[in-house]
């Protein structure tokens, strides 16, 4: 066993306490690895490809004050979905779950190219959402289940540089296929890239055969539904409040209260259930729920790069749309070669204490954002945003190796799914939440401004500021101060949730990450119902 904390065991093929990997040979993988970076690249290009043809949608379907929901009702259907599907694919098998998720995730593309209105388009964009849940996590898991513990950040790091590449091409394509063809070809170029991967998965994906069990397997399908109703509700709440209606108002209180309520019988609905959708199991072992804490955290603390920093770049720096993206597109830079190298970091120290040097420096660099001059230069929030990128790419993928490699064959979906989930509702609560900081700090502001009737928050400012005449010199300087002290305690925020990924994975991380021995050997039922209990135990 090599690596100081044990995390390294001598890797063979397959996990003990689980099935032999998906595809054997090296040859069989190519495909298959081909297939999910197809797959991958389809959900992680669908969000900036569409951000840019918004103008064209809404000048041809309208809908103005609703559009946001093709974003919103997206995420949403992806992040409900997480969990049911993770549960699926350890029950009935990877495959028939990410068959499912693309030709899901082609039809709602087809639906989107044929909308008639924006409400049309909003609700086949739900659709494709509930293809994209499977995408993400299945691919992921199947990610884990091709390769043992000391090839995986391989895969992890090509799939991390899909991301990378869908950040930078999604804004270019989306643009020119708006701008000299049709906003519908924005969905319909979908078609043949999950054409192909469709093809390579039934072609090359083969899972190895496992022991019929003695009972039908039963889907708890009433956790699932209450899953999806507790996440939908939440998500709402969380997207719409402060923009469609205030916080302190009824329709806010009246989702959140209800929210809360679906999440008391959701709980009630899995502690009853035989095979439930969200097993307690997920929160007990230490490992998992302090990985599903820290993802969390950092979905959270991701907003400010993502969100706010193109708006900083713009209304401060006073760049142009493109530029401003190239100021954010240095993380994915520099995000997958960190990660693709941080298995040299982790086999030597462990995934824990890989996982904290990481975020410890995202602390740093979030803390130094604030630091920065006014109104500075373009390359000092890029300089900063090329470290961030290493220094998440040396948090996160330790820890997704960390805790798939804890679990064996019949318990990895739940458990990535899991991560997967957390993820996402960190992103959905650091967005109300910021949104929130940042409009609060922006009003207090303009309140002493040389000119009245300055607009009250973030998005109307930055629109304001697009036009040269819209306010007097002395306006300008004083409302692109604002935006700058804005933006400045929003990365304070996001340094805050740094803090909380740190002190998740302080307190309840264990100092050895379980790691299940792999072998090639196929599981036995025994070995298989056994897994729980020897990937609680430390190596």
């Amino acid at each position: 066993m090599s690596g100081t904390d044990g995390e390294s065991g001598t890797d063979t093929g397959g996990d003990k306490s689980a099935a032999p990997p998906a595809v054997t040979t090296p040859r069989g993988r190519r495909p298959v690895v081909a297939a999910l970076m197809l797959g991958m690249a389809l959900a992680a290009i669908d969000g900036t490809i569409v951000s840019t043809a918004v103008p064209q949608i809404v000048g041809d379907l309208g809908g103005l004050t609703v559009f946001s929901w093709l974003f919103s009702g997206y995420l949403l259907a992806v992040t409900v979905t997480l969990p049911l599907y993770g549960k699926l694919s350890d029950t009935f098998g990877r495959k028939p779950v990410l068959v499912a998720g693309i030709i899901l995730f082609l039809v709602g593309s087809v639906l989107c190219a044929a909308a008639w209105n924006m409400a049309a388009l909003i609700a086949f964009r739900i659709v494709q959402g509930l293809g994209g849940g499977a995408l993400q996590g299945t691919v992921q898991t199947i990610a884990a289940d091709l390769y043992p513990l000391r090839e995986r950040p391989r895969i992890q790091a090509k799939l991390s540089t899909v991301w990378a590449t869908s950040a930078v091409a999604g804004p270019v394509v989306g643009g020119l296929l708006a701008g000299y063809a049709d906003w519908r070809w924005i969905f319909l170029i979908n078609l043949p890239v999950g054409a192909v991967a469709l093809w390579l998965v039934v072609r090359h994906l083969h899972e190895p055969s496992r022991p019929r069990p003695a009972t039908r397997p039963r889907v708890d399908w009433a956790g699932a539904l209450a899953v999806f109703a507790t996440g939908s509700l939440l998500l709402t709440a969380l997207v719409q409040g402060g923009v469609a209606w205030p916080w302190l108002s009824a329709p806010s209180l009246g989702l959140l209260g209800a929210s809360a309520v679906l999440a008391a019988l959701t709980v009630v609905i899995e502690r009853r259930a035989a095979e439930p959708i969200i097993p307690g199991w997920v929160w007990r072992r230490r490992t998992i729920a302090s990985v599903n804490l820290a993802l969390g955290a950092m979905g959270l603390l991701m907003v400010a790069p993502t969100v706010f920093l193109p708006t900083y770049a713009q209304s401060v720096l006073g760049l142009g749309p493109i530029a401003a993206g190239f100021v954010l597109s240095v993380m994915t830079l520099s995000w997958p070669v960190s990660a693709a190298l941080s298995d040299r970091v982790y086999n030597r120290i462990g995934f824990r204490r890989t996982a904290i040097i990481g975020m410890s420096a995202a602390l740093l660099i979030l803390l130094a954002f604030p630091l920065l001059p006014y109104p500075g230069e373009p390359w000092h929030p890029a300089l900063l945003m090329l470290l961030l990128g290493a220094a998440l790419g040396l948090f996160q993928l330790p820890l997704i190796v960390g805790v798939q490699s804890t679990v064996g064959w019949a318990e990895r979906g739940t458990t990535t799914a899991s991560v997967l989930f957390c993820r996402q509702v960190g992103q959905s609560i650091g967005a109300a939440l910021f949104g929130a900081v940042a409009n609060g700090v922006l009003a207090a502001r303009l309140l002493d401004a040389p000119v009245d009737g300055l607009p009250g928050d973030l998005d109307a400012v930055t629109r304001a500021l697009e036009d040269p005449g819209a306010f007097s010199a002395a306006a300008t300087d004083h409302v692109r101060r604002a935006v700058d002290a804005a933006v400045d305690y929003v990365y304070i925020g996001a340094a805050g949730a740094a803090a909380l990924a740190l002190l998740a994975l302080i307190t309840l991380a264990p100092r050895r990450f379980p790691v299940i021995t792999e072998t090639a050997a196929a599981p036995g039922p025994a070995e298989t119902a056994g897994a729980a209990g020897r990937a609680d135990t430390d190596r």
